[in-house]
């Protein structure tokens, strides 16, 4: 354990990590050699002193390529830590001797990126506008564990019950409810819209394993009806708008998400209650973890929009309130 320790501490460099994660990441020496801007053999060369300092196997290489294993899984993960923290620590210096006022790394799901992020970053540029924010878009499968590696500051999205964990810090700050939506124009919105219209219509839905699906299918079943049999699948709000202007499909989005597609021109909402039970959207932090104070001057500004949501105070534009006075407008 202390030559372990020792190892850890002392003899591993930025290249070794480096390596470790691009090999995790190509699953291939040559591709990794590629990305690095090295040869082969130095790759070759380098992973071969991490495997002598450590003594212990950490890639298994076949005809599939290089697969880390349970000893190699872990410095993987140990290495992508510590570059998120060398780079956060890197910018925040760059940005501090630069006159700009530091970066923050947000992982954030479509339902709070168009309106509540938005609108937070608005304010936090109005403050400080040379700060940078990185957006990583996607849902807690994929953002929890960069949140957990430190290669994020902070999660903004649904609070789903089940990633609760002892690690993470979470806070509610509003409730935001699901509609259908449609491309302006469509058939549906001419006419009172009905469950049984919709499960007649092609549908984007979420994937299987969502936790929407489910509910989404059950609200079907509760009126009768199966749901549509002419879907796509998809986590990706750009594959629901695609597909939504392209074979006239209907989705479901959040409320403000839907309020702003309409301000936009690109969506319509549908007369219709979707009254399945969601968790409220918020923002999951990593216990004990330190903010940045730009990490905390966003999260003051997520809190101040946040507010506005819950108390109904959709942030809109003009174009928006004309569409939401329009009979066309959540017919």
């Amino acid at each position: 354990m202390g030559h372990l320790d020792r190892v850890l501490r002392s003899n591993l460099k930025l290249r070794h990590l480096q390596l470790l994660v691009a090999l995790d990441q190509f699953r291939h020496l040559g591709r990794a050699a590629e990305f690095l801007s090295v040869t082969q053999p130095a790759v070759s060369k380098t992973l071969a002193e991490i495997v002598r300092m450590l003594d212990v196997v950490l890639f298994d290489r076949s005809t599939r390529g290089t697969e880390p294993t349970a000893a190699g899984v872990s410095m993987v993960r140990f290495a992508r830590s510590v570059l998120a923290g060398y780079e956060r620590t890197r910018d925040e210096i760059a940005a501090e001797a630069s006159g700009a006022r530091g970066r923050t790394s947000v992982g954030a799901m479509v339902v709070a990126t168009p309106v509540l992020l938005a609108q937070a970053v608005e304010q936090l540029k109005a403050r400080s506008a040379q700060t940078t924010v990185l957006v990583e878009e996607g849902d807690l499968t994929r953002l929890l564990p960069k949140l957990r590696l430190g290669e994020l500051d902070l999660f903004v999205g649904r609070l789903e019950p089940g990633y609760a964990a002892p690690d993470l810090e979470t806070e509610a700050l509003y409730d935001e409810p699901m509609v259908a939506v449609v491309r302006p124009g469509h058939p549906l919105l001419a006419r009172p819209a009905t469950w049984q219209a919709l499960a007649e219509t092609p549908c984007v839905m979420p994937p299987p394993w969502a936790s929407l699906r489910v509910k989404l299918e059950q609200q079907f079943f509760a009126h009768g009806l199966h749901p549509p049999a002419d879907i796509v699948e998809t986590a990706s709000f750009l594959s629901q708008l695609t597909f939504v202007h392209q074979r006239g499909a209907v989705t479901f989005v959040a409320r403000s998400v839907a309020r702003h597609g309409a301000a936009q021109g690109t969506l319509a909402l549908l007369d219709l209650p979707v009254p399945i039970d969601l968790p409220p959207v918020g923002l999951i932090t990593l216990r004990g973890q330190p903010m940045t104070p730009t990490t905390r001057l966003l999260v003051a500004c997520l809190r101040e929009v946040g507010a506005g949501l819950g108390r109904g105070e959709i942030p809109a534009s003009d174009d928006h309130e004309k569409s939401a006075q329009s009979p066309e407008y959540g017919r």
